[in-house]
């Protein structure tokens, strides 16, 4: 059981902001006091850059930078260490697969398959792929509601697909994606296996061993941690095959005037330039944070947010909501006959925080109909008497309203 009291008395954020109501998680997640601190105390006492200096500050800094991989191997239950990239987020990751390994090794003909529920930064690094390669892009086929179907997904392969890169969560739906049986299949018919785990990670308790996935992407920002950082999983003989999207200081051993360059080995071929040193600190706070409470215990208080909230939005007749089967702290939905971004609005001007529009997914109106959404996402520091709150005025909006808080 999570004590929501003192974990709510961990977020400034909620304690400065006594009056907002905040349910845009996905987008981003508040940063709990000691995540905060740990990126205070590097600029005020460890401010240096890593691996680039012969003194005891930053011999002390990159030891910390490089233990930071370690958590992030452990809580993902990595074997080796050297499979975790550092990068700028989710985004970075995926354009770092999609180019490293797509642009390599993909051929004209060769199959990329996704869905229409995908985030922009896991389709739109494949379009360009399979553009430059002659791959082509096809799209599994979801049931109405958005929920997986393996038996059409077993339908998709032939030979020539190499490639699956799905979302472990959508963003937009919430549903978790059977990943396991998704990789047994694709791995049977020799395709890899990329997981967007930006909505997964933060939520779920993700075993990147049992899963037995060859990539997986996160951002550091939707799980209690700074923005600017994330990490790319990818198995350590994959890694090594790929290409670095970047070159610089501290990727490369050496090189001379004739433009011979030796490159170092992975992880470090990847992580060209002096990094977000004092992101990594925080996601490594962040970590420590989550691990503290439990990822258990978080998906399971997820979970029973989530199906409360549903249920209190069934109840209401000027409600459509798009995925009732969800369970992950996201929750899509409409006022009948109110555009998204007016409700939106309103919404804010009675203190309460929710995202609207297409959420950058763009073609998931392929599935659930509608181009626009309103999104509440939830978190470890969430109530019901929010959601209650938020019920009560749903109940009262009407579009003269709407249009009234926007003018």
């Amino acid at each position: 059981m999570l004590d929501i009291n003192k974990i709510r008395n961990d977020f400034p954020m909620i304690k400065n902001n006594p009056d907002l109501i905040y349910f845009d998680s996905s987008a981003t997640s508040f940063k709990p006091q000691c995540v905060i601190d740990a990126v205070n105390h590097y600029y005020t006492h460890d401010n240096s850059n890593v691996h680039r200096g012969d003194y005891y500050l930053s011999y002390k800094v990159s030891k910390a930078y490089e233990d930071c991989r370690k958590t992030i191997a452990d809580f993902i239950n990595a074997e080796d260490v050297r499979s975790i990239v550092y990068t700028n987020g989710s985004t970075s990751a995926l354009n770092l697969l999609a180019y490293g390994y797509g642009r390599k090794y993909l051929t004209k003909g060769d199959v990329i398959l996704l869905t229409y529920t995908e985030h922009a930064s896991n389709i739109l690094p494949w379009f360009n792929v399979a553009k430059e390669t002659g791959a082509l892009i096809k799209y599994i086929p979801l049931n109405d509601d958005g929920t997986f179907n393996l038996d059409k997904y077993i339908d998709c392969f032939t030979d020539a697909v190499k490639v699956v890169s799905l979302p472990y969560i959508s963003n937009v739906l919430g549903y978790v994606y059977p990943a396991k049986e998704i990789i047994r299949i694709a791995h049977e018919h020799n395709a890899i296996v990329s997981l967007d785990g930006a909505q997964a990670v933060p939520h779920i308790r993700v075993d990147v061993k049992d899963l037995d996935v060859d990539f997986l992407s996160f951002s550091s920002h939707k799980m209690l941690g700074p923005s600017g950082v994330g990490a790319l999983y990818g198995k350590y003989e994959l890694l090594e095959k790929m290409d670095p999207l970047y070159y610089g200081g501290d990727s490369n051993a050496r090189f001379d005037k004739e433009g011979n360059v030796i490159l170092k080995k992975v992880p470090y071929i990847f992580e060209s330039g002096t990094p977000c040193i004092e992101g990594i600190l925080g996601l490594n706070a962040a970590i420590q944070y989550l691990n503290e409470i439990g990822m258990d215990n978080i998906e399971e208080y997820d979970k029973e947010l989530t199906l409360y909230f549903i249920d209190k939005l069934s109840q209401l007749d000027n409600v459509t909501i798009y995925n009732k089967k969800t369970t992950t702290g996201i929750i899509s939905f409409n006022l009948n006959g109110i555009f998204a971004q007016d409700a939106a609005s309103y919404f804010s001007s009675k203190g309460i925080a929710v995202r609207s529009g297409n959420h950058c997914a763009k073609i998931l109106h392929n599935v659930i109909g509608v181009n626009e959404t309103i999104r509440a996402s939830l978190y470890l520091y969430n109530t019901k008497e929010e959601i209650d709150r938020f019920i009560e005025i749903i109940k009262d909006t009407t579009i003269e309203k709407c249009v009234e808080s926007v003018l």
